[in-house]
């Protein structure tokens, strides 16, 4: 197993006492994006106005290759970014017509960014959702592909990686192949996909829309989002920025307000791009030490089995209680347990420096790169003696 605890020297000795068990939401940042962080900083200061140039040039032609190369897709240029996806879902849906009531096929297991804006929309009647139940998760693809099969929509909609579950949609192209109308927008959230599994994006890249971000398993923090953007789909967003059309400002802005033709026609405005530079720098981090997402995934793994071996029959939080069990290989890189106490257990464990997190009755706890072998067994006995119980 790898140990590159000494790679996060800041964030681990920051609180010693601490013990993060949540990489999944919040993953710490190696040492590597503190020197970015300055880098961006200098570039300010040395650049003044020319910044621009550099952070839109090499910077953001970096970044992009790197999620080409993670997920491989054919053409850098589809790749935008932005603050959160949050944008980007405000983007997607300003591509179709004002008063349109936009039909979306979703699942009842996505994100709060899109759940919350689509129950809105319903509300006041923008929106006709169909939620497919995500559980019981043997059945998904099946139920799913069903439901699209049935056409009718302008929006297809499902995570890679349920986030209240950590089950994995492992047939993405078989799902992508029911949708019948090629108009319709394909979108597959994959903020728990990117960096966390292999993910081969080729044969659903001229189709789907794919959106994911730095915070969690990229390890660069906020404000690194993206979306890889399918070639013909949303060519005029009506929620657009003036970076839309950067490469043509000095050009006369008469007449029909003109697009970028690759993923640039879905940018904002002015943003922050030090996310960009602590991104690359983690990117070129993990390129130097030969990891993708084949090795992150088989060490998460094998801390998430050691974890749970360590715990024991008899500890707090018994394996019954995984949602997705250690034996369904379809499973993501952190591991949920249905309790009906787990805000309580959460609590418990935050009063104790443990730090996890909690979705309605579901305690989810994640490992990450910043974690070795034997913090798996340190963890279930920390939390044994929280809690109660006896770690194996």
């Amino acid at each position: 197993m790898l140990d590159l605890r000494s790679h996060f020297a800041s964030f681990l000795g920051a609180d010693p006492e601490r013990l993060h068990l949540a990489a999944h939401s919040h993953h710490l940042w190696p040492d590597v994006s503190r020197a970015a962080q300055l880098a961006a900083w200098d570039d300010a200061a040395r650049l003044v106005d020319d910044k621009w140039g550099h952070v839109m040039g090499p910077v953001w032609r970096e970044a992009q290759e790197h999620v080409v190369r993670h997920l491989n897709l054919p053409d850098p240029g589809t790749i935008v970014f932005a603050a959160n996806t949050f944008e980007f879902w405000l983007r997607l849906l300003s591509c179709f017509s004002p008063g349109q009531r936009v039909r979306v096929l979703a699942t009842d297991g996505e994100f709060h960014s899109f759940r919350r804006l689509s129950w809105r929309l319903v509300e006041d009647g923008s929106m006709e959702l169909e939620e497919v139940a995500a559980e019981p998760h043997a059945t998904f693809a099946e139920r799913f592909s069903a439901a699209a099969a049935r056409g009718g929509h302008d929006i297809v909609l499902f995570s890679q990686v349920f986030f209240g579950s950590g089950f994995e949609v492992t047939d993405l192209p078989g799902i992508v192949a029911a949708v019948p109308d090629r108009d319709t927008f394909v979108v597959i959230d994959g903020y728990h996909g990117f960096l966390a599994l292999p993910t081969d994006l080729a044969p659903v890249a001229d189709r789907v829309f794919y959106l994911s971000g730095g915070y969690k398993y990229a390890m660069s923090g906020e404000g690194a989002a993206f979306m890889h953007c399918p070639p013909g789909y949303g060519n005029r967003p009506r929620a657009t920025g003036w970076y839309a059309a950067f490469s043509e400002l000095a050009a006369s802005q008469n007449g029909e307000v003109a697009y970028a033709p690759d993923g640039f026609r879905f940018m904002g405005a002015t943003f922050d791009p030090t996310s960009l530079y602590r991104f690359n720098a983690v990117m070129r981090w993990l390129a130097g030490l030969g990891i993708d997402a084949g090795r992150v995934r088989a060490h998460v793994r094998a801390l998430q089995e050691g974890f749970v071996a360590a715990l024991g029959e008899r500890g707090p939080l018994h394996p019954d209680d995984l949602v997705v069990p250690l034996a369904d290989a379809r499973r993501g890189s952190f591991l949920t347990f249905r309790r009906a106490d787990a805000a309580d257990l959460h609590a418990r464990l935050a009063s104790r420096r443990i730090v996890t997190d909690v979705r309605g009755d579901r305690l989810r706890i994640g490992f990450g790169l910043y974690h070795a072998a034997e913090d798996a067994p340190r963890a279930a006995r920390r939390i044994a003696e929280t809690l109660g119980g006896v770690a194996g």
